[in-house]
């Protein structure tokens, strides 16, 4: 597994009230979100790079508001259509 460094000022694990480890989480897991909203990602491969179960990713994209839905209207009555 490849490591990624950040330097960052104590002042902003207490802005967000964070420890260093809750933050590392939340900054692989709100880039898990992006990266799933933009489609980048499947579900299931965001959960697994974000270290959550598919049922934690899901309730991250609740929270966060972003619908785990990421197929449009057009596109779900094309697919219903041609079956």
């Amino acid at each position: 597994m490849a490591t990624i460094t950040y330097e960052l000022p104590p002042s902003v694990f207490a802005a967000l009230h964070l420890s260093p480890k809750e933050f590392a989480r939340e900054m692989r897991t709100a880039a898990c979100v992006q990266w799933y909203a933009q489609g980048l990602v499947s579900q299931e491969r965001a959960a697994d790079i974000a270290g959550l179960s598919r049922a934690e990713f899901l309730e991250e994209l609740f929270r966060r508001k972003v619908p785990a839905c990421q197929v449009t209207l057009e596109e779900l009555v094309e697919e219903i259509e041609h079956e």
